[in-house]
């Protein structure tokens, strides 16, 4: 791949950020040899325990001081969280230094007969893509396991014992910013929409670090028909001679796509004769659970994974074994004959147009973190769907305001409190607005740090609530 090898042993390493990569990123470098320091903006209790265990390996940590840059730093490797814009990494240009992420480093620290890279990115549907698509590989036989920013760190993958067939790599956003060496077998980019821009600066940027992950593909650039800024960025991409652009449809697919037709996902891409043939993978049925954009996530797990050339036979079979993890579009209950359903993973305007845009009539139960999100076109798309409306969290109030605009005639409840009852509250309101045959929807549309540690407590929340209400008929 023309990486420049680099001699380890004395190299001075500064890790910015402990944490879960920033921590085995220390531990790795230093077992090669390099001489780390770990910089670390807080100086918390955790970090102090952090510290401790790393020092006594011989590893130096600063903490409370993740601005300067130590003396005689050759490298930097970074959390992802860290933004570009932290004046340790101004300094590091000035000096010169180059800058890793985690997901560079465990490139760079690949053998010469490691596992190729199907990787993942997106505003939405990462997690779900990855672990489906692991399911497909695993169904035909490969070794495989689910990576990377799904919580599974590449560094172990690469460094570890266990031999793979082939990683099915989950990227954020983050991670391609500090990954400008990755070369992945085959990758898709499953929509666009605004989300951390306030660590990208811009669109522009994030979209850019997105389409990083098309760059030197070998196979295929996997692209979504209905979100043109997908293809976009694969026409931009430098890829290998021979590397194709495939997309992936809820319609009928056209020559090198994948699609659906007739309530079955075919594939007219990896076939001989796609012009006239289109080969049978799956049925809809086969998706758990079957809303449009989870059969979109599938549709591009399966392009992938043909890509590497698994059987039609496997991705029906990877599919069907398929299950989701918790809070993504969960059902929870029916309790008479209205079904309670935890998004709670839809922490943005898209994530909660895709799980609205699944289900109708609606009681939503939305609120939280807005992380600068405006919502007045989730409201109006979604507007018809809506019998009504729990508002919950810090900046429940954009929401309101934008349903005030564009939807007036919807029943909204503001609730107004943020104490540990307030899911409770909120989910007692969706049961008093809700009528047999609704669905009460949490697809919050923002981060849950507001009230909660994250969205699993949040979702966590939702479903203690519907279960109490299910056995007493009261929350």
């Amino acid at each position: 791949m023309g990486i420049r090898k680099v001699s380890w042993n004395g190299k001075r390493v500064t890790v910015a950020g402990l944490g879960v990569s920033g921590i085995p990123a220390a531990r790795v470098l230093r077992g090669l040899g390099a001489v780390v320091t770990v910089v670390n903006d807080g100086d918390d209790e955790r970090s102090r325990a952090q510290a401790a265990e790393l020092e006594a390996e011989g590893i130096t940590v600063r903490l409370g001081d993740g601005a300067t840059l130590p003396e005689g730093t050759e490298l930097i490797v970074t959390t992802p969280g860290w933004r570009p814009d932290k004046p340790l990494f101004a300094a590091a240009a000035e000096a010169g230094v180059e800058i890793w992420g985690d997901v560079e480093l465990a490139w760079r620290l690949r053998g010469p007969d490691a596992a190729p890279w199907l990787a993942v990115t997106g505003t939405n549907g990462k997690t779900t893509t990855v672990r489906m698509l692991a399911s497909i590989l695993e169904a035909a036989g490969l070794r495989t396991a689910a990576v990377g920013n799904i919580g599974v760190s590449l560094l172990d993958a690469v460094l570890g014992e266990e031999t793979y067939d082939v990683l099915a790599v989950e990227l954020s956003s983050y991670q391609l910013h500090w990954a400008p060496s990755v070369r992945a077998h085959s990758a898709a980019v499953l929509n666009l929409a605004p989300d951390h821009l306030d660590w990208h600066g811009s669109m522009e940027a994030y979209a850019a670090d997105k389409g990083r992950i098309y760059e030197g593909n070998t196979v295929a650039c996997v692209y979504n028909v209905a979100d043109k800024a997908t293809e976009d960025l694969v026409r931009e991409a430098d890829v290998e001679e021979g590397c194709r652009a495939i997309g992936f449809t809820l319609g009928t697919p056209g020559p090198s796509q994948l699609g659906v037709v007739e309530g079955i996902l075919v594939d007219r891409a990896f076939v001989e004769n796609r012009q006239k043939q289109a080969q049978e993978l799956a049925e809809v049925a086969d998706v758990n659970p079957p809303a449009p954009h989870n059969i979109a996530n599938a549709l591009a797990a399966a392009a992938l994974a043909r890509a590497f050339g698994v059987e039609p036979r496997a991705v029906r079979d990877g599919l069907r074994a398929f299950r989701p993890d918790p809070h993504r579009i969960e059902l929870v209950e029916d309790v008479e004959g209205v079904v309670y359903v935890d998004d709670s993973k839809a922490t943005n305007t898209h994530a909660a147009e895709a799980s609205l845009a699944a289900y109708d009539p609606i009681v939503w139960i939305a609120g939280g973190l807005a992380k600068g999100a405006t919502f007045d076109e989730l409201v109006a798309k979604s507007a018809k769907r809506l019998r009504g409306v729990v508002l919950i969290g810090a900046d429940r109030a954009l929401i309101s305001e934008a349903l005030a605009r564009h939807a007036p005639e919807v029943p909204v409840v503001d609730l107004d409190r943020t104490d540990t009852g307030a899911m409770s509250a909120a989910v007692q309101e969706a049961a008093r607005l809700a009528r047999p045959g609704d669905t009460v929807l949490l697809a919050p549309a923002c981060a849950s740090m507001d009230m909660f540690a994250n969205y699993n407590k949040r979702g966590e929340a939702f479903a203690d609530a519907v279960r109490t209400l299910a056995a007493t008929g009261r929350v």
